[in-house]
């Protein structure tokens, strides 16, 4: 047991290091991204009832921040250069994690409200992504806006909204398969670390075979995405500590899903935009480990 959780503690670390070492082969693995990503949520959602769901003034203002404040950062960075704003962007804009849930309840926060905010924003950037990304994006410029918005929408909305709507119908018409699936929700972690692997080495498999490669942008990009993380955290306390619950916002707005991140930075922006959430990765499990560090230190 005792070795299973050091190999816990350690998967961060690994999976990025066999990702990087690794590269040329694990980047022919990311066309299973999405469905790693939808096999997680399914995973998540199934262990949420719909009666966890109450939705609070909390959770509007941070999702206001997510679907505003991308466009935001995207306007302010644009002027020094387009592909940093990008990496800002999609830094922003990107749901809630998973896992945000199990650190907030490790932190002392409110579970059932990160639950909730986990659907609300999933849902939400489901609904958005296909509007923003055509305006923001440098992949599919030859293409017109509605024909964008409609790839966007066929690739990503199934991944962030068909495993809440299969969960819940798992839930009530098959209550038995739920029951197993929540079972084996601990698979999530094992999801996690494969798919963090990939699109480490899909990152890397970029920076190597770039023609010119401009390392002061990849340095700007990892920067941008340390202030933002940061910011994000600070602010979703902030927000938090108005309504009385800080762990719980901080958690859900600063806490983000990059492997889903990574994904959309590769497939829909400039895929050197990827370093942005690459580094965000390393960013949120500092502070979430500094988080723990000082509550274990609190109670001890």
């Amino acid at each position: 047991m005792h070795l299973l959780q050091t190999l816990k503690n350690q998967a961060l670390p690994v999976a990025i290091i066999i990702g990087v070492i690794a590269y040329p082969l694990v980047s022919y693995l990311s066309f299973l991204t999405p469905y790693l990503i939808f096999t997680m949520l399914l995973l998540t959602f199934c262990k949420l009832s719909p009666r966890d769901i109450s939705l609070r003034p909390a959770h509007i203002w941070l999702l206001l921040i997510q679907l505003v404040g991308c466009l935001f950062v995207y306007g302010a960075l644009w002027f020094y250069h387009p592909v940093v704003a990008q990496g800002a962007f999609i830094c922003v804009l990107v749901p809630t994690a998973t896992a945000a849930a199990v650190i907030t309840g490790l932190l002392g926060g409110n579970v059932a409200f990160l639950t909730t905010y986990l659907l609300l924003c999933n849902t939400g950037v489901a609904l958005v992504a296909p509007v923003l990304l055509p305006l923001v994006g440098a992949q599919h410029a030859e293409v017109s806006f509605i024909e964008a918005f409609l790839r966007i929408c066929r690739q990503v909305a199934p991944v962030l909204l068909s495993p809440l709507l299969l969960a819940w119908v798992i839930r009530y018409v098959f209550p038995e398969v739920n029951r197993k699936i929540v079972s084996i929700h601990k698979l999530s972690f094992y999801l996690w670390v494969t798919a963090l692997t990939i699109v480490t080495g899909k990152t890397m498999k970029f920076l190597v075979e770039q023609e010119n490669p401009d390392y002061r942008m990849e340095a700007g990009l990892a920067l941008v995405s340390l202030i933002i993380c940061v910011c994000q955290f600070l602010l979703g306390r902030r927000i938090g500590r108005h309504y009385g619950d800080p762990i719980s916002c901080g958690q859900g707005l600063g806490q983000k899903n990059t492997i889903l991140a990574i994904w959309i930075a590769q497939a829909y922006l400039h895929p050197l935009s990827s370093v942005a959430p690459a580094a965000y990765v390393l960013w949120q499990n500092i502070i979430n480990s500094w988080q723990l560090w000082k509550k274990r230190k609190k109670n001890a």
